[in-house]
């Protein structure tokens, strides 16, 4: 008994501290136990406290990012250890994501952008995740105070399915729409440990959909940081549009270590604020697929159609008529004159649409809240840990259309078994829409009551206008005198039967339509969607006795989406599927090893599509005496499976219905419509052929899809990628350069095709739909048979300047070679700069306690294709900057910033909102 008992109480405790080569603390450095997990970390003025269940010797490692690790040997207990670090570089960072192990980053196979939490102490935006746009080769596209989309090397849209999100290993996308909603289930600031991003295909180890690139965030020990840590922010958005708003940012993070076998956390965070106002009022008629939308001024006819007006929509041109056979019907009812429809002009007249900020409060909101239990029950080699997150908010989205999110849900629950060389995790994510609804289909379906009434007062307004002024002497058919005559006509109508915003009938209508999730008269969105996965990997590496890492994975992941037929084609149930997968990785060090190579291949299976083996092989290779200069090469494929949308979606987005290509879709009926999938896919035009057709007079001849060559129904996307980098030190300047290369197969994208309502297109009968116009536009997604490739490369210079600033340089060259003429319906949508430029220059210890930082942006113009509206965003210059102040003996840090200090205001995506400027105030408290 005294035996276990002396066992059971055997333990050592250490106190010390940690400062850099010039003798000032180093708060949050790493502190373990040489061979374990067991650690802490340095509080805020740099001192710590650890204590190991085993008596000496051992030593202790100290560690931080930018300085090298140093060593201690603990011989005593109660022992002061006193460790100084020296400056190192961000080549020593160490990251696990490139190969599922620890390693630094000039080791890594492929290139790799870390952020950490020094990078949040110094980050010029409020949230850190938007400062991420900072790391070279990394794009953040700008949609909405609280959902920003990241992306590396092409291909960006705000629903980013090419890019994968997760958080301490769950996939962050969204079950029912494959991408990740921003960060509202990501991390508090507080809890990040640390941000690794991989650009470029990453399927070998992480499977379908890692195709552009991959980001890591992982959250904090609570074994290691313990304590209360709190932040408070607050600060105004200001936009031409919106004015200047306030909002309000804050959260806190608590852990404890009950014993060395038991840990808790939980972190919360809340954010409020007024989102960025879009305006766009300008039309943006259907041109060439490859070139950008024409645009007409505001009201420059009868029927015009705002990009970020909604209702006007409905048009007498939608019910096949126009205002001079409105006026006759008007006028056989005995509503109007005898004569009086003659004066009438046959031309489309729209109703009066309502601006995007008559339709949503803008409110910008997110709560997020991350609990976790820890438990260790054979000591620190293995560790049992239940986690939920929960993410609820307010924001804007845009897709096909732009949609006011309220009250959207998601949650994700987690239990993992792990140790030093294998981990087995399962987890839930689960959705739900909560209030949230389609802001163009709001002012549609608003519209469409009352639509009769009126059109029928317009045209009367106008007939009657229009003798009015041929009885004066005038004449109405001068374009001037009928600019009047319209006006005085919308007005007239108007005040009769559209409702104003603010009014009780507005309210009644609104309220009635966005809570309806029928397409034909409501717009609210239902997603109840989920998706369960389980993951695991073992490393073979000490069976092996180290000669080789050695790893093997497997995956499972089953959906099921559920919207109730309001976004996909489940009106009759939900629809559940499954893919799952399998990896393998080698891992070896040749050359007294100063030559890695690393080899991989991957299995993958969903059950619509044939098996996909995706390999990956790369070297690393230290040269120089001090094995300072590190040069890489890899080659490795990816496929991107067709995500949840792709599949099932049938989805009324006005300007046409989007429709997936899952053999189970092709024979489910489409919203607004007596068609099929099948017939979008079978039985249609291509879209170019049928504008041609229309400019000739119908004297060109119509092409079907299916005459094109092209597979109707999608198959699996792959690319083939290829790339070389160099991390090194050259004199002062450490130096971080990367080119790639990637060939697409089967590039996977959307296409509009027009589709006869009722006749056929092997027969005459569909071109008389055409000729008619009693026809049917379908997004359908699609493969091309065109040659896709994209290229590019990424430079990195950072030094020191007069010894304590930070300077950092980087540019980034993106590239697409696609010939739009070799499939002209075809939506490349590379949507990304040429050319980016980014600068940054900081000194985190100017004087005592004073730090500062400023990052530069600028890229050039680049053409974004969307199904919203295809346009040029010209360049931009954007500058961030900040300056924070520490006081040790209440462990806070208080910094002043504010983001785009010039006030030009710029877009990200042509629909999106002007973004302004951003100034912010906080105060951070890390115990």
């Amino acid at each position: 008994m005294f035996f276990f008992c002396g066992l059971t109480f055997a333990q050592t405790t250490i106190t010390g501290s940690v400062k850099d080569d010039s003798g000032q603390p180093i708060p949050g450095a790493n502190i373990i136990v040489v061979g374990t997990s067991t650690g802490t970390v340095t509080d805020f003025d740099g001192n710590f406290s650890l204590t190991y269940s085993q008596n000496p010797p051992f030593s202790i490692q100290a560690s931080s990012v930018g300085f090298e690790s140093s060593t201690a040997e603990v011989i005593s207990n109660n022992q002061v250890v006193g460790m100084t670090l020296n400056e190192g570089t961000s080549l020593d960072e160490i990251v696990i994501s490139a190969s599922r192990t620890p390693e630094s980053v000039r080791e890594s196979p492929v290139t790799i952008e870390r952020f950490d939490t020094k990078d949040i102490r110094l980050a010029t935006s409020p949230d850190f995740y938007s400062s991420l746009e900072n790391l070279k080769g990394v794009d953040v596209n700008k949609g909405s105070l609280t959902f920003n989309a990241v992306n590396t090397r092409g291909f960006a849209t705000f629903a980013n399915t090419r890019f994968v999100q997760m958080v301490d290993g769950m996939d962050n996308s969204l079950p029912g729409l494959n991408f990740a909603l921003g960060n509202i289930l990501g991390l508090s600031e507080l809890d990040i440990n640390s941000v690794e991003i991989l650009p470029g295909a990453s399927s070998a180890l992480y499977g379908a959909n890692a195709f552009n690139g991959i980001l890591f965030m992982t959250s904090k020990d609570p074994f290691k940081h313990k304590g209360i840590s709190a932040y408070v922010k607050t600060g105004l958005t200001v936009q031409d549009e919106a004015g200047d708003n306030q909002f309000h940012d804050f959260g806190f993070r608590a852990a404890h270590a009950f014993s060395d076998k038991f840990a808790a956390k939980a972190s919360f965070s809340y954010l409020r604020g007024t989102d960025w106002f879009a305006s766009d009022d300008s039309q943006y008629n259907l041109g060439p697929v490859g070139t950008a939308d024409t645009i007409d001024p505001f009201r420059s006819s009868p029927a015009h159609d705002g990009l970020n007006i909604y209702g006007d929509e409905v048009s007498l041109g939608v019910l096949g008529l126009n205002l001079n056979q409105v006026a006759q019907q008007l006028e056989a009812g005995g509503r109007l004159p005898p004569g009086a429809s003659a004066l009438v002009p046959a031309v489309n007249v729209a109703r009066t649409g309502y601006r995007e900020s008559d339709l949503t409060d803008y409110k910008a909101e997110s709560l997020k809240a991350y609990f976790t239990l820890h438990y260790k029950p054979f000591g620190d080699n293995t560790e049992v840990l239940w986690s939920s997150k929960f993410g609820t908010g307010s924001s804007i989205y845009q897709g096909s259309n732009r949609y006011a999110i309220r009250d959207f849900a998601l949650q994700q629950h987690k239990l993992e078994f792990r140790g030093d060389n294998f981990f087995l995790r399962g987890y839930t994510t689960i959705e739900n829409a909560g209030n949230s609804y389609d802001m163009r289909f709001t002012g549609l379906n608003m519209n469409r009551v009352g639509a009769t009434e009126w059109f029928g007062a317009y045209a009367g307004a106008y007939a009657l206008g229009a003798g009015q002024i041929l009885a004066g002497g005038g004449n109405p058919s001068d374009p001037a005198t009928q600019t009047q005559i319209h006006a005085g006509a919308r007005v007239f109508a108007d005040d009769l039967f559209t409702p104003q915003p603010g009014t009780p009938e507005f309210n009644a209508l609104f309220n009635k339509v966005t809570n309806d999730p029928d397409v034909t008269t409501g717009s609210k969105l239902v997603d109840e969607s989920k998706m369960n996965v389980v993951d695991g990997n073992y490393n073979f590496k000490d069976l092996l006795n180290n000669a080789l890492d050695l790893q093997l994975g497997i995956q499972y992941r089953q959906y099921s989406l559920n919207s109730g037929g309001s976004i996909f084609t489940d009106y009759d149930g939900s629809i559940d599927y499954n893919e799952y997968g399998a990896y393998l990785q080698g891992i070896k060090k040749l050359m007294d090893d100063r030559l890695k190579v690393t080899a991989s291949i991957r299995y993958d299976k969903n059950e619509f599509f044939d098996a996909s083996y995706s390999p990956r092989l790369s070297f690393v290779y230290a040269a120089g005496e001090n094995r300072d200069h590190n040069f890489r090469a890899s080659f490795q494929t990816g496929f991107r499976n067709p995500d949840t949308q792709a599949l099932f979606i049938g989805f009324d987005v006005s300007r046409a219905i989007l429709v997936g290509a899952a053999p189970d879709n092709l024979d489910r009926r489409l919203p607004n419509t007596n068609l099929t999938g099948r017939d979008a896919y079978f039985n249609s035009y291509t879209l170019n052929s049928v504008q041609a057709f229309a400019a000739s007079g119908g004297t060109t001849p119509l092409e079907a899809v299916q005459g094109t060559g092209i597979t109707p129904l999608i198959e699996q996307e792959k690319v083939t990628a290829f790339d070389i980098g160099y991390r090194g030190k050259v004199g002062f300047l450490t130096v971080d350069f990367n080119a790639y290369y990637n060939s697409y197969d089967n590039f996977a994208a959307q296409k509009f095709v027009v589709t006869p309502k009722t006749g056929s297109v092997s027969d005459a009968s569909g071109v008389g739909d055409v000729a008619t116009g009693n026809v049917q536009i379908f997004n359908v997604y699609t493969n091309s048979s065109a040659d896709v490739s994209s290229y590019g490369g990424v430079i990195g210079l950072s030094t020191k300047i007069a010894k304590d600033f930070d300077f950092g340089l980087n540019y980034t060259y993106a590239k697409l070679d696609f010939d739009q003429a070799s499939d002209p319906d075809f939506s490349a949508g590379f949507n990304t700069p040429e050319h980016k430029v980014k600068v940054s220059l900081g000194n985190s210890n100017l004087f005592k306690d004073f730090g500062f930082n400023i990052n530069a942006r600028w890229s050039d113009e680049y053409f974004w294709q969307a199904t919203i509206a295809n346009t040029m965003i010209p360049s931009r210059t954007v500058v961030d900057a900040q300056i924070n102040y520490s006081v040790p003996s209440i462990k806070s840090t208080f910094k002043i910033g504010g983001t785009n200090l010039g006030g030009k205001e710029y877009q990200s995506a042509v629909g999106s909102p002007f973004i302004g400027s951003q100034y912010f105030v906080s105060w951070t408290i890390n115990n």
